[in-house]
């Protein structure tokens, strides 16, 4: 099971996540493209570990909500959403080219993630960025009971999908994520770890109901916000081997 995680996210002085002590326990670093966090020395920095680490690189756009890290759901017509991801995408891409790297998916960030997968018109309108970029790119999105449907809609435009689930979010009996702001939707260490133990060896994980749900994911995502975090990733890292 590859891992997958959001780094870049730092701001000019203002420091975000462990990135250098993240991606050598990676397999792919979804790297914010300055909508959210990300500037440009940032993203250089990011991108110059990842080509160390040999890790795979993708693109993490979001609103236009820096203020707000991108938590924040904004009123985008459809064509909005094409630009902001067209914008993003090519941003990241060009700066990986200039460091013989290829971007290779896409995965959105935040409300953008969460939008996505709860309108239809949002997810549409991100395929559709997709499909017009230059060349092929995979999504990543949330693995669900949906994951089919999906998965029709993408090849309907050609496009891979990548399912992650979460190794430290709490799910709901119909397979989304609790909000953050519910009690118990970010999971402690030990709850963490056995939901890691459960999705590798079952595919399953206990949802806040406490009835076990099937989650068919090709990564899981993990977050490297502090010292703690890391040494938790180490962790998963030798479950998912």
């Amino acid at each position: 099971m590859k891992l997958n995680c959001d780094l870049g996210e730092s701001f000019g002085a203002w420091q975000m996540g462990q990135d250098e002590l993240v991606m050598p326990h990676i397999d792919m670093a979804n790297i914010a493209c300055g909508f959210h966090a990300g500037d440009p020395h940032v993203i250089n920095h990011t991108l110059a570990l990842a080509k160390k680490c040999n890790t795979e690189i993708g693109a993490h756009p979001s609103y236009p909500d820096t203020l707000g890290f991108g938590r924040r759901s904004m009123k985008c017509s459809p064509a909005e959403i094409i630009d902001l991801m067209l914008y993003q995408i090519a941003a990241l891409d060009g700066m990986a080219q200039s460091q013989g790297l290829k971007l290779t998916y896409v995965k959105p960030h935040g409300a953008l993630y969460n939008d996505m997968m709860a309108d239809s018109q949002i997810f549409a309108a991100i395929l559709q960025a997709i499909a017009q970029y230059y060349r092929p790119l995979k999504l990543m999105i949330l693995a669900n009971a949906d994951a089919e449907n999906y998965r029709k809609k993408a090849k309907a435009l050609g496009i891979k999908l990548i399912f992650e689930a979460f190794a430290d979010r709490r799910y709901s009996q119909s397979g989304s994520l609790l909000p953050r702001s519910q009690a118990g939707a970010v999971l402690d260490k030990n709850a963490t770890l056995a939901q890691v133990k459960s999705l590798t060896a079952s595919g399953q994980v206990i949802a806040d109901n406490g009835q076990s749900i099937r989650i068919d994911a090709d990564t899981i995502c993990v977050h490297g916000d502090n010292l703690d975090s890391v040494s938790l990733i180490k962790e998963i890292r030798q479950l998912c081997q």
